[in-house]
């Protein structure tokens, strides 16, 4: 069966079809038509989700250009952290999903108990139908091709909603997924609260949300009106408690690194640090060291160090800088610029302890023992990471068995959301279920369960009129069920 569109023009065809969309082309009509075109059962052949990631690489590949051109508009990126965190990820994990995705999609065969027998089960990975995908500003390509790239890869048709707040990537996203995808497929809807409110008020099979907590319970109330499936990917304030036994050189590059690209603007940055007070000031001092390394004597020239997304983030962090600053505190207001700054001697009743920071500021609070670090972390919202800096395996195991996270990295920062291996996602406040590789695959999937009977050997027993002798034998073969 072919819809409309798609008699106009394929899904193997590139011709861009957005100028055939009428002008009063509804957010409805847009779910609609996906909704009509998704029945048709095209999207579920794994030949089609595979030529599908192909086109999306090829597109990604022929627009990498216009893009990071865009990140340097929007975000100040420099190339190398738009290819690194954006682009080139990105591009890898086209390629695990084309090579997994045959295995991935296969229904699952699981142990049939014997009163059950003859027969077999499997877990069949299906569908929902038409997914929504609200991404953020911070990271505006990876944040909304990383889940792109499960929905499409367990055959759902989207909605991709970009964010207003990134208006050059959107655009060039905009068009680089018009001029691929048939809106019957994939289809970008741009611009602010009221388009993405109007959005909301559809029904979707299934919504996944990048963002503030705050927008984060909106999206859910919205959702839970049509009962549609969630993944809320959302934040809070991810600490780092860095022990005493540590490499002090490399553990200062590792936080500075996690805490500073994109300007601090990332969901899973440290957002302060818990250092044990034997070697809190040799850190600081170090990470001075470091921080020149990185950025230069005056990071506002450094081409390495990206700029605050709006003026409003701009002056609600530059409000966070008081008390014991001891590197940075300068800012440039009409650049959007906030140097990258330490505050020692924080106070967990201190305004920058708050509220998550998503900026260039970095807290330092000293404790003397672990226990007290796992009482600061445990007293506010569950975390979406966790970082730990030690080599004492006994201090690692006891952070770990004592709190809970979305993730944790050991000795390092950001980096366990590059492992496809990996689930990515929050827990509590910091987000509702996860995506990244296969568990991409399965957010986007229904995991339908299916049993298969032989007609042999038909259990009498289990049938009406029940008498003392079957009621003995269900409750016989109950407990030997497993």
């Amino acid at each position: 069966m072919k819809t409309k569109f798609m008699e106009e023009k394929t899904l193997n065809d590139t011709t861009n079809t957005t100028d055939s969309i009428p002008e009063d082309f509804s957010m409805k009509d847009a779910v609609a038509l996906q909704r009509k075109y998704f029945k048709t059962g095209e999207t579920k052949t794994i030949d089609f989700r595979i030529k599908q990631l192909r086109r999306l690489k090829l597109a990604l590949l022929r627009n990498q250009d216009n893009l990071i051109m865009a990140l340097k508009q929007d975000l100040n990126k420099s190339e190398t952290e738009s290819y690194a965190t954006e682009i080139g990820i990105t591009l890898s994990e086209i390629d695990y999903n084309i090579k997994q995705i045959e295995h991935w999609a296969k229904p699952l065969k699981v142990t049939t108990p014997l009163f059950f027998l003859p027969g077999k089960s499997h877990i069949h990975y299906e569908p929902y139908g038409v997914a929504l995908i609200i991404s953020p500003w911070n990271y505006p390509v990876k944040n909304l091709l990383g889940p792109m790239l499960g929905a499409m890869a367990a055959g759902n048709c989207m909605i991709l909603k970009p964010s207003e707040l990134a208006p050059n990537t959107s655009r060039v996203i905009y068009e680089m997924i018009s001029s691929e995808f048939n809106p019957e497929y994939v289809k970008v809807i741009e611009g602010g609260v009221p388009e993405t409110t109007t959005l909301l008020k559809e029904r979707f099979d299934y919504i996944l949300f990048t963002g503030g907590t705050e927008i984060g319970r909106i999206v859910y109330q919205a959702a839970a009106k049509h009962l549609t499936p969630v993944a809320l990917e959302l934040g809070g304030k991810s600490p780092t408690i860095v022990d005493e036994h540590i490499d002090l050189t490399v553990t200062a590059r590792r936080i500075l690194w996690g805490k500073f690209t994109n300007a601090g603007q990332t969901c899973i940055a440290p957002d302060y640090l818990l250092v044990n007070n034997k070697v809190k000031q040799p850190l600081i001092n170090k990470m001075k060291e470091v921080l020149i390394e990185f950025y230069g004597d005056d990071p506002s020239q450094s081409p390495d160090l990206g700029r605050i997304v709006t003026d409003n983030h701009f002056q609600r962090i530059k409000k966070l800088i008081e008390g014991d600053v001891v590197v940075g505190g300068g800012s440039n207001e009409g650049q959007r610029y906030i140097a990258p700054t330490i505050i020692d001697n924080v106070k967990m009743g201190d305004k920058v302890m708050s509220e998550e920071i998503f900026g260039p500021v970095l807290p330092v609070i000293g404790y003397d023992e672990i226990d007290g670090a796992i009482d600061i972390v445990n007293a506010g919202e569950k975390p979406l990471a966790l970082y730990i800096f030690s080599n004492n395996p006994r201090v690692r195991k006891k952070i770990l068995n004592n709190t809970t996270s979305g993730g944790v990295c050991i000795n390092e920062t950001l980096m366990h959301i590059g492992n496809p291996n990996l689930p990515f996602g929050g827990v509590g406040n910091s987000g509702i279920g996860a995506y990244n590789g296969k568990t991409g695959f399965d957010t986007f999937s229904h995991k339908r369960s299916v049993m298969t009977r032989s007609f042999l050997f038909d259990v009498k027993q289990k049938y009406a009129p029940f008498t003392p002798s079957k009621t003995s034998f269900i409750k016989f073969a109950l407990k030997r069920l497993f």
